[in-house]
């Protein structure tokens, strides 16, 4: 039996991941969980908002499920989810991003892996007041995160059946720094003939994705634009809270909904757990429960495309629970 730490989270983190070990426990996967929160809450309790417990829980555990937490915007303090990832060196944050049945957007052939960069570019956090009136933020690109992250994304492709990975980029103009992740990440196409290899500008990027997002297959991007990037492309399949997300180390995993905490809708019972749900079916393709993976991704999907049972931002009217107990009744009666 897996032993994980669970990180609630604030605002509609602990529903979501209610909802997460609910339908686990449905897909028959015994997993011990070691539950220890961190964020505001956390934060007004104990001056901090990751605990000295927590980072050992995550430090033995090696695996960890997160839920959406709040982080103070623009008052000094550095983002939780940057935090861990580089406190842990989860290098590689990948988030697939697939057409759901029975959610309506104008695309329904989206079927692409972004693989983010996760330790450095301007989420370095150095940033400094040069003088009064003038911030200067330092965007850090190094040889050796550029190789592992292209080593990721091509050996990803290959172990999942992708025929393409596009480098996205800003090398026109930051000649220096997105050129040298440029020339690490062709150096790793060079050893993989068999897996197609493109380059695009980084804005031209974004225009493509809304235009023809079937042309696409993986994506390998700096910090910076993988974050954007991947917001954007969550767009064109229903939102963020349809989206999955995990970040990956060398011998440490955190997996993530992509989507913030929703604090406006916490506690009422009406956030869709979608994007925690396929998280956690990341996390079990992780630890090798790949099949009961595959069965809770089906019952989602399913569950979605019948449309009884489906919360407010798909057009319906069910509650998270509602949504949720409809997906383990699935579990429970197909397999």
């Amino acid at each position: 039996m897996s032993k994980i730490t669970l990180i609630p989270g604030d605002g509609i983190g602990p529903e979501v991941t209610e909802s997460v070990l609910k339908v686990i426990a449905a897909s028959k996967v015994n997993i011990n969980w070691e539950t220890i929160n961190a964020g505001e809450d956390v934060y007004k309790s104990t001056g901090s908002f990751i605990t000295d417990e927590l980072l050992n829980s995550i430090s033995t555990n090696k695996i960890a499920f997160k839920g959406p937490i709040t982080t103070p915007i623009g008052k000094g303090f550095k983002s939780i989810n940057v935090t861990l990832r580089q406190k842990f060196t989860t290098y590689a944050n990948v988030r697939p991003v697939k057409s759901i049945p029975g959610v309506k957007t104008p695309f329904n052939n989206v079927d692409l892996v972004i693989i983010r960069e996760n330790t450095e570019d301007l989420y370095a956090g150095i940033e400094h007041f040069v003088t009064d009136g003038v911030a200067e933020s330092i965007k850090v690109i190094t040889e050796k995160a550029s190789l592992k992250i292209g080593e990721y994304a091509f050996q990803y492709a290959k172990k999942h059946n992708h025929k393409k990975v596009t480098a996205v980029h800003k090398a026109n103009i930051m000649k220096i720094s997105d050129g040298l992740f440029l020339d690490c990440i062709r150096n790793v196409a060079a050893k993989y003939p068999e897996i197609e290899y493109e380059e695009v500008i980084v804005d031209n990027m974004c225009m493509q994705l809304v235009m023809h997002p079937e042309r696409y297959d993986v994506l390998v991007l700096p910090n910076l634009y993988g974050d954007i990037v991947s917001d954007l492309a969550a767009g064109l399949v229903g939102g963020l809270g349809l989206v999955p997300g995990a970040n990956i180390g060398d011998d440490i995993a955190i997996f993530e909904a992509v989507h913030g905490s929703a604090p406006k809708l916490a506690g009422k019972n009406i956030a869709n757990p979608t994007a925690c749900i396929l998280s956690a079916s990341m996390l079990l393709d992780y630890i090798g429960e790949i099949d009961s993976a595959e069965k809770i991704r089906k019952a989602v999907y399913s569950t979605i495309k019948e449309g009884v049972y489906i919360t407010k931002d798909l057009g319906g009217t069910a509650t998270t629970e509602e949504f949720t107990n409809a997906i383990c009744t699935y579990l429970k009666n197909n397999y």
